[in-house]
């Protein structure tokens, strides 16, 4: 299992970030144009055991997965959200969001990727991976907050 994680301090307030992560699928291709749906399955009260169908495009092809959300909190001055999902049976995915409020218009952003290969004949390709995607989407978060706030 590999673990890549990246924080950005964010020129915009908590809820304006919260709403990138955690909003409507519009919002969410924002910072994830590659997202083309994210429908529920099931939801709970509580955020935590929530269920979305969700398909990535990627070139011609559309992957089709279901995300679990693992953890879950929303407060005024802390945010989390940490999803799980299975890609091409091949790796077990973890994103985890948090959002530490600084300001009312500063926000520090952390964001975890941990990747589980599932096949033996995969493992090598996460030797040769580094966390570059995870800094260039928390740039994005950044780039997209800052510009709407």
């Amino acid at each position: 299992m590999k673990q890549w994680t990246h924080e950005v301090e964010i020129d915009a307030p908590i809820e304006k970030i919260w709403n990138l992560l955690n909003g409507s699928l519009e919002n969410m291709q924002k910072i994830m144009p590659n997202v083309v749906e994210n429908t529920p399955i099931k939801i709970t009260d509580e955020g935590v055991g929530s269920v979305y169908r969700q398909k990535y495009k990627e070139g011609n092809r559309v992957e089709e997965y279901e995300v679990e959300t693992i953890e879950y909190l929303d407060s005024s001055t802390y945010k989390k959200l940490k999803v799980g999902f299975t890609l091409a049976n091949m790796f077990d995915i973890t994103a985890f969001y948090e959002l530490i409020h600084i300001n009312d218009e500063k926000t520090l952003f952390k964001y975890t990727v941990t990747n589980r290969p599932l096949k033996w004949f995969v493992k090598f390709l996460l030797l040769l991976s580094n966390k570059k995607v995870v800094v260039e989407f928390s740039d994005r978060v950044k780039q997209i907050a800052e510009s709407e706030a």
